[in-house]
């Protein structure tokens, strides 16, 4: 975990990992079924969470301030 909601308690979501290849993997609450039916080029197997402006731009942040640039 690289970051998460401060203001979600405990383990909560939402939050941002980082996988060992590199990846970000995002931790949220689903979207609804509506939200769902908007998106453009959802394929079968992905899914869609929310999670706010604060954590992605802290993830990134902290990324950015701890990963050195040649493994960005």
């Amino acid at each position: 975990m690289i970051y998460k909601d401060n203001a979600s308690g405990g383990e909560g979501c939402p939050s941002v990992y980082l996988a060992e290849n590199g990846e970000f993997v995002v931790q949220g609450r689903l979207v609804d079924d509506d939200t769902a039916a908007e998106l453009q080029n959802l394929l079968p197997g992905e899914t869609a969470v929310r999670i706010s402006t604060e954590v992605i731009l802290g993830a990134v942040e902290r990324y950015t301030a701890t990963t050195p640039p040649r493994e960005r």
